[in-house]
């Protein structure tokens, strides 16, 4: 069973930066999914995308959240990490990391780190 840890969720002020980060269980790499990506869940709100990745490096991102958060891959450190900025209360919520088989197609999460963007 694949297990996706995440790290780096906390609470933030408005206009503040947090990088959260997601690693794959030993002894599965980053590698082995075709897809890596977050996604965030307000209370009473569906789990939307935030951001993905592929195996080659092409992200994808919802046109709201352009210009303010980067996903990345590191191979070094077998780690996919979001890179958020210019944080609005609105990005509150709980972020999962998911991943999807690159041969099976299964699809992954993780439990969620909370981000909480407040004065």
């Amino acid at each position: 069973q694949v297990q996706l840890v995440e790290s780096g969720g906390g609470l933030v002020q408005p206009g503040g930066s947090l990088r959260l980060s997601c690693a794959p269980s030993a002894p599965r790499g980053i590698g082995s999914f075709e897809t890596m990506g977050w996604y965030r869940q307000a209370p009473g709100n569906q789990r939307d995308l935030v951001a993905e990745i592929t195996l080659n490096g092409d992200t994808n991102y919802p046109s709201s959240l352009m210009g303010r958060f980067t996903i990345s891959r590191d191979v070094t450190w077998n780690t996919v990490s979001l890179q958020m900025s210019s944080l609005k209360p609105e990005d509150t919520g709980v972020y999962y990391c998911n991943a999807v088989d690159r041969w099976g197609g299964q699809r992954y999460w993780g439990q969620g780190t909370q981000v909480t963007v407040s004065s």
